[in-house]
């Protein structure tokens, strides 16, 4: 499924909201666009149809001359982040147009995707949820270490991806299938429900979710094994099958 609307934002941070009913709602603020299209890819030409976003001015001695001639072919200002999107209509924008925040909607539901938080060189206990050794009866000081891995003679080593100590975080993350709140123009402002990945200020894409749900309904769970819908109409038979 080819995205439809795509764009770059910046995080702002957690807060919450109340809804008519009075419920709370957590939510994240993102700062969405405006972006600016600096580069259109077709199928005739590259093989796909795409679209590269620019998003974020930044001074010319921040970019490197590849970067900088790059946007000035364009006839864009210096972007600091660009990020190239498969959009299904992409053959309909331009180099140099637009993109707000007001593409999305209120109810819309969005991918979003960014780097998740830096903790530096974990241990087992934090990095992949172990338990401590024993406090007493001469522990040592061991107590946080991994322990036991596995036996000794057959395999004779340690499978990749064993839990233990390592690096942990700045991983891209993508959470799907968020509602998004609401939407402000003028403050270029998207606000969805719930959590996504990344620090306050960190750089985040926002694009359709690629989820597909199907229409809720007794036509949807309507089974075709004739007993069945014969005790839908008909409860005493039902009410037989279980005695």
């Amino acid at each position: 499924m080819q995205m439809q609307k795509a764009i770059i934002g910046k995080k702002v941070g957690m807060t919450q909201i109340f809804d008519e009913s009075g419920k709370v709602i957590p939510v994240t603020v993102i700062e969405a666009g405006p972006c600016v299209v600096t580069q259109k890819k077709t199928t005739a030409k590259d093989g796909y149809a795409a679209v590269q976003l620019g998003f974020e001015d930044v001074k010319e001695s921040k970019l490197s001359k590849p970067e900088l001639g790059h946007l000035k072919k364009a006839e864009v200002s210096p972007k600091r982040h660009l990020k190239e999107f498969r959009i299904e209509k992409a053959a309909d924008m331009n180099v140099g147009e637009e993109i707000k925040a007001s593409i999305f909607a209120a109810g819309d539901k969005v991918d979003v995707t960014g780097i998740s938080k830096g903790h530096g060189f974990e241990g087992p206990v934090k990095r992949c949820g172990g338990h401590r050794t024993p406090m007493t009866h001469g522990g040592g000081p061991v107590h946080r270490q991994a322990g036991s891995m596995g036996s000794t003679s057959s395999p004779a080593r340690i499978f990749k991806g064993h839990h233990g100590a390592g690096q942990m975080g700045v991983d891209q993350v993508t959470v799907e299938n968020l509602d998004i709140v609401k939407v402000d123009s003028e403050l270029n402002m998207i606000v969805v429900r719930g959590a996504i990945p990344g620090p306050k200020g960190g750089i985040v894409y926002l694009k359709n979710t690629v989820k597909n749900f199907k229409a809720k309904g007794t036509a949807a769970n309507a089974s075709i094994n004739p007993q069945k819908a014969s005790a839908r109409t008909n409860p005493q038979k039902a009410s037989a099958r279980t005695r």
